[in-house]
């Protein structure tokens, strides 16, 4: 990376990247974000379903179809090989009980038990089969890393939400568990807005990662917009969110802000409304009321913009 700094390794952190890269168009920011922070000592990237998506891919394809992406990505980059790269399921839980098994939730797995005194987080930017599957399989994983999931409606009601009804057996699996978890809801992921002509001036010229985030986003957009009725308030027409950056922000801000979030008892989730269940005795996990979306956003354009911009 050409950055004129470095992180001391005390402030570092093991990551796991996790991503439904091809499901839309802000996790490829995000993937990018990740791979150029180098308080993220990435061990790894798992591609993940969005079976319950838009239709734009043959049942049991959206894995793959986010695999290929992580590898565009990556070549675009110039980081091909860098790290490794992995399947996660094809497919949701079809109970709270039942593994979907994955290469990508054995390597949670072996990376959260391995004897590195660095913390382990992992980045959940789409649905939680993997992460759940993991947990059944070996339990103990949640007492060695943290889990960041951008994902659930609302506070305090909840209801639909594209992350959670991607596999709500899985999202009931992780909250019921003891794995620390820090939510990042939609009422906070959604301030993570730019405009297109931001991401023009700021992305586009920084070589060709930059000019490929801005394209294929754009490229959505006007095949979307051209197909969902006007009633339809997604997507925007000229401003598009990066929701995804939440988990980036969740590791990149400061801990003495503790204004940024509260502890509550964990939920669950009624698998037919997807609103929130309150169970008074549960675990606490930190849900973000706010995050600094400034910093981030601009981390991010200064990081792309010192690697690749002439």
């Amino acid at each position: 990376m050409k950055l004129s700094y470095q992180v001391p390794d005390n402030r570092c952190v093991r990551y796991i990247v996790h991503t439904d890269c091809k499901n839309e168009a802000d996790d490829q920011y995000t993937v990018a974000h990740a791979l150029l922070t180098p308080k993220l000592k990435i061990k790894g990237i798992i591609a993940a379903h969005f079976e319950k998506g838009m239709g734009r891919y043959a049942p049991g394809m959206s894995t793959k179809a986010s695999y290929d992406e992580i590898i565009k990505v990556m070549d675009l980059m110039d980081m091909s090989g860098s790290y490794p790269v992995l399947m996660g399921a094809t497919a949701p839980m079809p109970d709270e009980n039942t593994i979907v098994e994955s290469e990508g939730a054995r390597f949670i797995v072996e990376e959260a038990m391995k004897d590195d005194p660095m913390p382990l987080y992992i980045g959940m930017q789409g649905s939680l089969t993997d992460l759940a599957c993991a947990i059944l399989m070996e339990p103990e994983i949640c007492h060695r890393m943290t889990a960041i999931w951008i994902g659930g409606a609302d506070y305090p009601k909840g209801g639909q939400e594209f992350n959670l009804a991607q596999d709500v057996a899985a999202a009931n699996v992780v909250f019921k568990s003891d794995m620390p978890l820090w939510q990042v809801p939609a009422s906070v992921y959604k301030n993570f807005a730019v405009s297109l002509a931001e991401l023009e001036y700021k992305v586009a010229p920084c070589g060709k990662i930059g000019r490929y985030l801005f394209e294929q986003l754009v490229e959505l957009n006007n095949d979307l917009s051209a197909r969902v009725p006007r009633e339809i308030l997604w997507p925007h027409g000229e401003l598009w969110g990066l929701g995804d950056e939440g988990v980036i922000a969740a590791l990149m801000f400061e801990e003495q802000r503790t204004d940024m979030y509260h502890m509550l008892p964990a939920p669950t989730f009624d698998p037919d409304t997807l609103q929130y269940v309150y169970d008074t005795l549960g675990r606490e996990i930190r849900v973000f009321d706010r995050m600094d979306v400034r910093l981030t956003l601009e981390d991010l354009f200064s990081k792309l913009a010192l690697n690749y911009r002439d």
